[in-house]
């Protein structure tokens, strides 16, 4: 793979295995710097305190908007509102979900509680992992709670539809946990940003790293929603560019608890690799019954082109030792990334994945971007966004492209040995990493409508 630095990790492919409550909107009050006690997170607020504050406002908002909506307007104009729309019930609320809605608050707490003399506020809802309902939200979310940016996103067919709506409303959409390339391909959007990863960037250096050490023949065992299709998709092309075939796949319903009638027709095709094309719980029943099913143990190779941080310490390292996937993101790799895994688990108890460190990236990115643009306006900070280099502790070097697309480095990675490990978040080794130019689809290539025109 022309272009990679690789680490001093030794090859070892062997079983390799390469994701990602009903929703009441709920206000998630920003925690500043420590001495900035009025912003705090109240975690000690009741059940019924919330229950009346939701009341209040069901009845309140429209009654103003009635009126004219002038006391609305002027409360907006005081605040910048960031809308968090992820899972927080479902099988990607683990590595999304909550801690989601923590990374913002970090961005927020960064920043200051302030920009262009406006109070910061986030607001974070569930969207069941639906497209309507989270259609809907982020719509009401835009026309009546005044929300200038919303982030996140997880799952692929729900981020599709959030985007429409928030190129029909002309707002900002920063993109963290899903996916599917077509979000920067044909169905881009000049208000868009994909921060963290797509499906291009996470199974192409994988694929082309196992068919270069003789894994041929592929079988793909793939989720039956938009992010499934796409992740197929753009590994199925990059491992036929590489040289190999695809012999046979088959697709399980989302969120599909039995996987076993799916691996036993992997399990008698003549493909070398099995790929999973999932994410969430659904990677990890595949993986873990494939495990119990002695697949990994057979000369068949288990290749995962999506993993959550939080998926692998549930299932332990005895079932995916050795294992190559792609990555965006792990907490250990440098000073700065261990620096903020230390902020975020002292706030959740958990390492951050990637989806959750890219929302904190992709927020700071945008409200410099506003301090910068001195406005709000969707044009104007997208503007300052692509101009500005992305250097954090997620990326370096990093930049956004016209297409929406953020490039920044992908790694390989390798999940260590029981025996290698120090504890349970200690899970990843460095094996490459892989240049950004390198790792995601070329500019030219997507099917972006607004980079042709």
């Amino acid at each position: 793979m022309t272009g990679m630095r690789w680490s001093r990790v030794p090859w070892c492919v062997g079983r390799a295995f390469v994701v990602t409550r009903a929703a009441f909107l709920r206000r998630s009050p920003v925690p500043p710097a420590p001495a900035r006690h009025a912003f705090r997170h109240r975690e000690g607020v009741g059940r019924r305190s919330l229950a009346v504050s939701r009341l209040v406002l069901t009845w309140t908002l429209p009654l103003l908007a009635a009126l004219g909506g002038v006391q609305v307007a002027r409360a907006d104009t005081d605040v910048l509102r960031i809308g968090i729309i992820t899972d927080m019930s479902g099988q990607y609320s683990e590595g999304n979900g909550e801690g989601s809605v923590a990374a913002a608050q970090i961005a927020v707490e960064d920043f200051g509680p302030t920009v262009l003399g406006k109070r910061i506020e986030i607001i974070s809802a569930d969207h069941q992992n639906k497209p309507d309902i989270a259609s809907t939200i982020v719509r009401n979310w835009i026309d009546t709670k005044g929300v200038d940016v919303v982030a996140e996103g997880v799952n692929s067919a729900v981020a599709l539809a959030v985007q429409a709506v928030t190129r029909e409303r002309n707002k900002i959409f920063l993109i963290s946990g899903a996916g599917s390339s077509d979000l920067t391909g044909k169905s881009c959007s000049p208000t868009s940003v994909q921060w963290t990863y797509d499906t291009y960037a996470s199974s192409n250096s994988t694929a082309k790293a196992l068919v270069a050490r003789g894994a041929r023949s592929w079988y793909f065992l793939t989720a039956d929603y938009a992010f499934g299709h796409a992740l197929e998709r753009d590994a199925a092309r990059a491992v036929e560019a590489a040289g190999g075939k695809i012999v046979g796949k088959v697709r399980h319903p989302f969120s599909n608890p039995d996987f076993s009638s799916f691996l036993l027709q992997a399990q008698s095709s003549p493909a070398q690799v099995i790929a999973l094309a999932n994410a969430g719980s659904d990677f990890a029943n595949a993986i873990k019954q494939a495990h119990e099913f002695g697949l990994s143990q057979s000369d068949k190779i288990m290749a995962a082109l999506q993993v959550t941080l939080t998926d692998s310490a549930s299932l332990g390292l005895e079932v995916v030792q050795g294992a190559l996937f792609t990555d965006s993101f792990y907490w250990d790799r440098t000073p700065e990334t261990r620096a903020y895994a230390e902020r975020f688990y002292a706030r959740r108890k958990a390492m951050p994945t990637a989806y959750q460190a890219g929302v904190t990236s992709a927020l700071t990115h945008y409200l410099k971007a506003v301090q910068a643009a001195g406005t709000t306006d969707s044009a104007a900070v997208m503007a300052k966004m692509r101009e500005t280099p992305v250097n954090d502790f997620f990326a370096q070097g990093g930049k956004v492209r016209l297409d929406g697309r953020m490039v920044h480095d992908m790694y390989l990675m390798r999940f260590k040995k029981p025996s290698q490990s120090k504890g349970k978040w200690d899970l990843y080794e460095l094996v490459a990493t892989v240049p950004g130019d390198e790792a995601f689809r070329p500019l030219n290539e997507g099917g972006c409508p607004y980079v042709r025109n």
